[in-house]
């Protein structure tokens, strides 16, 4: 096989692998008697996607992180200390706006500081970000007192809930924000300077530099999208469990990393896309729900996310050692 065709196979893979192993996980559960029946409904299909809503938001900024030869290992710390904060803005009394805002920007400095320390001590990623992790895991603990924080309900609690208000939604909002921002930021990727520079950046940083592109702002920024969305995940949280708990979301990191990295992410850098990462929380999603469905046990779920987890990076590995 020529060169040009094995690169053009390699793409192929690329692009149309994550449908495929969507295409295979839904066959599967479908195709289980004890099952088939409730897994195929439309019902059952609409609680798989409002139920992916928490990791999509959180998977679509750790693209831009991952595509820039970064990571994030502080996003479900993250996502934790944003629905404490949503929920304590909201039982102090202020306006539900007011609260998601805060709980959004709460994101989004967690993001910044990751990016700020990144960039100017030169520190390692994994190190920053793992710090990080429990920055923000004990500051969301301490705010909230050790304990869950109720609040009274408001609009914000309808934006995961799966029989919307207006019903002519049909998905609930949560959903249409994911789909929306999935949209804007793959338009970004494809079609601005700022995405072209993350895909620079995490392809050949020092290239990159060499050609005028400012890296270090890059980083920053990118890390601190990838903040907010965490912030807007963390308030999809609290909509969901209608309490701010700072306990909630341990171990997310791993599904949010592993959804990009299933769709295609490169956790070298310079690869991935939206759609691949939103197909690969769906792979995720529609696993953990046939498993639920099935009965098995929770270890056995993760035992099987844990060995797609390995074969994705494994081919990719494979994949850039043929490159």
């Amino acid at each position: 096989m020529s060169r040009r065709r094995q690169a053009g196979v390699s793409r192929a893979l690329n692009v149309f692998g994550p449908f495929i192993g969507l295409i295979l996980v839904i066959a599967l559960f479908a195709l289980i008697p004890e099952v088939q029946g409730r897994f195929l409904r439309a019902a059952n299909f609409k609680s798989v996607a409002t139920q992916s809503v928490i990791v999509a938001l959180g998977a679509l900024g750790m693209t831009l992180v991952i595509i820039s030869g970064g990571i994030d290992l502080s996003a479900a710390s993250n996502i934790a200390l944003a629905s404490v904060i949503t929920a304590y803005a909201i039982n102090a009394g202020a306006a539900p706006l007011a609260a998601v805002v805060l709980g959004v920007l709460t994101g989004g400095l967690v993001g910044l500081a990751n990016g700020g320390l990144v960039t100017r001590l030169r520190l390692v990623p994994f190190i920053v970000t793992m710090g990080m992790m429990g920055i923000a895991r004990g500051a969301a603990k301490w705010i909230a007192g050790n304990q869950k924080i109720d609040a009274p309900m408001t609009w914000v609690n309808e934006l995961m809930a799966k029989s919307p208000r207006p019903s002519w939604l049909l998905l609930a909002p949560g959903i249409w924000l994911v789909i929306i921002f999935a949209v804007a930021l793959a338009v970004a990727l494809r079609y601005t300077v700022f995405g072209r520079h993350i895909y620079a950046v995490g392809s050949n940083e020092a290239t990159a530099r060499l050609c005028g592109v400012r890296t270090d702002r890059v980083k920053v920024l990118v890390y601190a999208v990838s903040g907010l969305f965490c912030g807007l995940s963390g308030v999809m949280e609290f909509s969901r469990l209608t309490v701010g708990d700072p306990t909630v979301a341990v171990g997310l990191e791993l599904d949010i990393i592993a959804a990009v990295v299933i769709g295609g992410g490169s956790l070298s850098g310079g690869e991935g896309s939206i759609l691949g990462t939103l197909v690969g929380v769906l792979i995720m999603s529609f696993l953990r729900n046939g498993c639920t469905m099935m009965g098995w046990p929770n270890y056995i779920q993760e035992i099987i996310i844990g060995a797609i987890i390995i074969v994705a990076v494994a081919l990719d590995r494979l994949r850039h050692r043929k490159d």
